[in-house]
């Protein structure tokens, strides 16, 4: 007789999170594919009724995710979260979302408090997709307020895996933004992140901490989340901030340019710029001092040849330091166009403020190639970074643009920054020369 291993009871009903038990589903792809096959683009020769049934069937396939979310397998409650995360990344679908969101949240933070690692990680991701398609809707506020709490928790916990805690730190600061929380709250939730990315500045004798390459990733996103509440701050705010020490000194950030890990080095490098950023909006002698200080390690990164640092890591440090030196002494921002559009015309984005690049950059690290979709359809990043078009009026009812007007407020001297930028640099040339 042919050797081979029985099945047991358990490898027959175990529930692996593929949605797809039975054999009438068995020509079916699995929930890594399931998403991407469902959720493809109007094709040219597919009517409206084709578009419809698509939808419908991409719906359908979500709630089937959603109900895998109540399994017992931790595995199978973990590939249900990554497929929901890739869903809502792939297409702009508020309205589902809305009438499920408290389902979406219970499971969420059911996963935050009892997962393991890999379901923390994945279920603090699908919170700040939810967010970013909910926009500054009540029920993005609601999800704010309920995750919130177990979020920081997770944040705060050392026994908790540093990848985890990055994962969270990223999801905290980004809703936190998106729903523009309280500046009291923020600047708390601020002085928490701080505690964490501290643990990379020089030791009292000058020498480098000792951080592993996972715990640099931690601190890396904590002051990457920082720089990200950051924006929320008023530039009239930050030289006050700075002298009663709610915000760290300039000499502590500086020694962060120091370590031996590329991401943390970067996370400092765009902290300096957005302080400089928004200090210079108030005052345009900011932290002058200060500034020729920085300026030689600045130079340093910008040129660094060190053949002990891998090539893409030495091309990556290089281009970015170049354009913060560049912004440190001249005030000048090199300018980024992104480009985007769907059938109704192409639109252009311009990015030409450290604010603006950073908050893109947060998008793009959450939305992938998907952002030029969400730019298109989505009202609140269209508002957020004042996309004037036909899709700003059509997308959003009228109760939804009022809830708008905060972001608007926020982001009132954005259109002044590069007229401001640009007339400082011209000074500081003309006092060169004389």
């Amino acid at each position: 007789m042919p050797k081979g291993k029985r099945k047991g009871r358990s490898d027959r009903n175990r529930n692996d999170g593929s949605l797809h038990s039975s054999d009438d589903d068995s020509n079916n792809n699995d929930n890594a594919s399931l998403i991407s096959n469902c959720s493809e683009t109007h094709s040219e020769d597919c009517g409206e009724e084709g578009n419809e049934l698509a939808q419908e069937q991409f719906e359908e396939k979500l709630c089937e995710l959603l109900d895998g979310l109540t399994q017992k397998s931790s595995q199978g409650r973990t590939n249900c979260l990554t497929s929901l995360t890739k869903g809502f990344v792939k297409k702009y679908i508020p309205s589902f979302i809305r009438d499920r969101y408290f389902t979406i949240c219970d499971s969420i933070e059911r996963s935050l408090k009892k997962g393991g690692g890999p379901e923390k990680a994945v279920a603090a991701e699908l919170a700040t997709v939810v967010c970013v398609q909910l926009g500054g809707e009540d029920a993005c506020e609601e999800i704010y307020r309920l995750l919130k709490p177990v979020l920081f928790t997770t944040v705060s916990d050392n026994s908790v895996a540093a990848s985890v805690r990055a994962k969270c730190c990223s999801a905290l600061g980004t809703i936190t933004f998106l729903t523009g929380g309280d500046l009291g709250d923020v600047v708390l939730l601020m002085q928490q992140f701080q505690s964490i990315f501290s643990a990379s500045y020089l030791k009292g004798d000058g020498a480098l901490a000792n951080v592993t390459a996972e715990n640099a990733m931690l601190h890396a996103s904590a002051l990457s989340s920082w720089s990200l509440l950051l924006t929320l701050i008023s530039p009239g705010s930050i030289a006050g901030m700075l002298n009663s020490k709610t915000l760290p000194a300039l000499e502590k950030l500086c020694q962060l340019l120091e370590s031996p890990h590329l991401e943390v080095r970067m996370a400092a490098g765009e902290a300096l710029a957005l302080i400089y950023e928004l200090g210079r909006e108030e005052n345009e002698e900011f932290e002058e001092d200060f500034a020729l200080d920085v300026s030689e390690t600045l130079k340093q990164l910008a040129t660094d040849s060190h053949k002990y640092r891998a090539k893409k890591d030495r091309k990556q440090q290089r281009a970015t330091f170049r354009d913060i030196l560049q912004f440190i002494e001249n005030g000048a921002v090199p300018e980024i166009q992104v480009k985007f559009g769907n059938e109704l015309g192409k639109e252009v984005l311009v990015l030409d403020t450290w604010t603006k690049r950073k908050q893109y950059d947060t998008l793009c690290n959450i939305l992938g190639p998907s952002i030029n979709l969400h730019l298109s359809e989505n009202y609140l990043l269209r508002d957020m970074f004042e996309i004037v078009g036909v899709l700003a009026s059509t997308i959003a009812p009228p109760e939804q643009l009022r809830k708008m007007q905060r972001y608007r407020q926020r982001f009132v001297n954005a259109a002044n920054y590069k007229a401001r930028t640009l007339s400082r640099a011209k000074n500081r040339d003309k006092r060169s020369d004389f």
